[in-house]
């Protein structure tokens, strides 16, 4: 089994972390372990990444009771439902064969589990037939408790090209977000970023800018933008349970000091309060959470 692409390779060889990462990289598999089957029963959130019938990248967040997504084979998931209406998902995860990256987040014990395959069909839903299955490490995710379903909501209340000024806010106040990227051939992964508030910089509406934390030395995220630059982000709003969808490219920016950021550029958003949304807790933030530069202060909604 291939780990690693030529894209993340040359970011492992560029911060000399090739030694690690091929350590590291034993942990995946093909495979659903038992451990990996019972944790996604309990989950009632999935976030999952794919590009649309156009070619752009995006990061949706599906929901329901614990039980709705579930291993049904040693290397297949089944996903009952779907994304909600208007999604930009929504066509793309009705089709098979379409190459597609998922991660499942627990706030309320810090775990999470990613697992990318490609779409086949399934009563109900969907399913995944896994290529790639690993668990990541707890840090940088905050600890959050479910409050709350809420039955109401508006669907998809605002489109455009760029933030408005409400949406900056949204993104400036984050401690958590998704990202969405792809090798360029057949696979697409999603992984989490997490920091306090106001790691997340808002440079213009159509610009954005993070510090890329020290990891697992996997670069997968950055090694698909080195082959591909397409992303697309979600923010979730934990609390009202909406989410900010973006979709744009991204570009990895390295520092002579060995520091590393991310700067995105806005193509497409979407906001949206679906209804059936889990409301959470507010954070207990992860110890793991740099400081941020004296110049930015923690910022909230």
């Amino acid at each position: 089994m291939e780990r690693y692409h030529r894209g993340s390779l040359a970011v492992q060889e560029r911060v000399g972390v090739r030694e690690a990462a091929e350590h590291v990289g034993r942990s995946i598999g093909a495979e659903i372990k038992d451990v990996a089957a019972r944790f996604l029963a309990e989950q009632p959130h999935l976030v999952v990444g794919a590009a649309d019938g156009e070619g752009r990248l995006w990061a949706s967040l599906l929901a329901g009771a614990p039980g709705f997504v579930r291993a049904t084979a040693r290397d297949r998931i089944t996903v009952l439902g779907g994304p909600p209406e208007g999604d930009p998902l929504a066509e793309a995860l009705a089709g098979a064969g379409v190459p597609v990256g998922t991660i499942a987040l627990d706030p309320r014990t810090r775990r999470r589990m990613r697992l990318n395959g490609t779409l086949a069909p399934a009563p109900g839903g969907f399913a995944v037939q896994a290529r790639r299955v690993f668990a990541n490490c707890p840090k940088y995710l905050q600890k959050r408790q479910p409050l709350e379903w809420s039955a109401e909501g508006a669907g998809v209340v605002r489109r455009g090209r760029a933030l408005v000024p409400d949406q900056e806010r949204a993104a400036r106040a984050a401690d958590t977000f998704f990202v969405a990227t792809t090798d360029g051939a057949d696979g697409v992964d999603v992984s989490h970023r997490g920091g306090m508030p106001g790691f997340v910089e808002v440079l213009s509406p159509t610009e954005l800018l993070w510090p890329d934390y020290a990891g697992n030395a996997m670069f997968l995220t950055l090694g698909n933008l080195a082959a591909d630059e397409r992303a697309g982000l979600l923010f979730p709003d934990w609390e009202s349970g909406a989410v900010l969808q973006l979709s744009g490219r991204a570009r990895t920016e390295f520092g002579a000091d060995g520091e590393r950021s991310v700067r995105f550029t806005v193509e497409a958003v979407v906001e949206a309060r679906h209804p059936g949304r889990l409301r959470w807790s507010a954070p207990e933030y992860s110890p793991a959470n740099p400081p941020l530069p004296a110049h930015r202060g923690s910022t909230t909604r």
